[in-house]
């Protein structure tokens, strides 16, 4: 019989990672999470299985500044992954604190995995070439030479990102993923991009969730982390910006474009 949620269990979401069937809360308190059989290549950034990986392996249970929710359970089936977490409840953070966070997580010594995700922005833009690269930005006007200029330099770009110190990455730093509170720590939720990446990858994917500057952010963060962040929200936020104006709702992707354009201008001297 294929698996069913309990009809006593509240949904939370449908679920937004390419793995996840699904999300549940318990009348107990437990978090269900539903993973179901996709990306099979352990070191690409949507991995199906990482997420329970992470959680029964326990490689972020006690890490500082940022850790994953207690795991009550991982159950395998024929058709995909059961993961029990304990409920996190929604903390307030104000932005400089979690890069605060992510700058003690970033510090610590963990062990890279055999299913740790691995060039994650790489991956990232191999599947923005295949898609026309960022042409939608052209055609809607939007384009600059600081813009055609990123685009041109990505490998040089990426191979800067390579040279780079590599440390604990949580994969996809926004703050709704950076949720819970434990004294000074983040309880984060959605570890499905676990992994070790070029320092600086998470500032920069909280960056650009964020209205406050780059420099204050850096200064909570510490570590010579500036390079990372600057390569890694310019790419991205620009592929977001490409791929809203496909979408019947943009959000605010496009409107953050124009507020990148420094760091866009600073990522291509990188490459450069």
């Amino acid at each position: 019989m294929p698996w069913q949620p309990s009809p006593d269990w509240q949904q939370l979401t449908s679920g937004t990672g390419q793995a996840t069937g699904g999300v549940w809360l318990t009348p107990d308190g437990q978090v269900v999470k539903r993973l179901v059989p996709g990306v099979a290549d352990p070191r690409h950034h949507a991995y199906w299985e990482r997420q329970a990986l992470v959680a029964e392996s326990g490689v972020v249970a006690r890490t500082p500044g940022l850790r994953a929710p207690a795991c009550l359970g991982v159950e395998r089936d024929e058709d995909g992954i059961t993961l029990r977490t304990v409920y996190t409840s929604p903390a307030e953070w104000p932005p400089e604190a979690l890069a605060e966070a992510l700058g003690r997580f970033g510090a610590c010594s963990v062990a890279e995995p055999a299913w740790g995700a691995r060039d994650v922005l790489a991956d990232r833009l191999r599947t923005v070439e295949r898609r026309g690269g960022w042409r939608a930005l052209t055609r809607a006007g939007l384009a600059s030479a600081a813009i055609d200029a990123l685009w041109a330099r990505r490998e040089a770009a990426l191979a800067v990102l390579d040279g780079l110190p590599r440390a604990p990455t949580h994969g996809d730093a926004h703050p709704v993923n950076l949720l819970g509170r434990d004294g000074t720590d983040v309880i984060a939720i959605d570890w499905e991009q676990f992994g070790l990446g070029p320092a600086g990858f998470d500032l920069g994917y909280l960056l650009l969730a964020t209205d406050v500057p780059m420099d204050d952010l850096l200064a909570a963060h510490g570590g010579e982390v500036r390079c990372g962040t600057v390569i890694v929200a310019a790419f991205t936020g620009v592929s977001r910006a490409a791929w809203a104006l496909g979408q019947p709702d943009p959000g605010d992707h496009v409107e953050r474009l124009v507020r990148l354009s420094a760091i866009v201008d600073e990522a291509v001297s990188h490459a450069s």
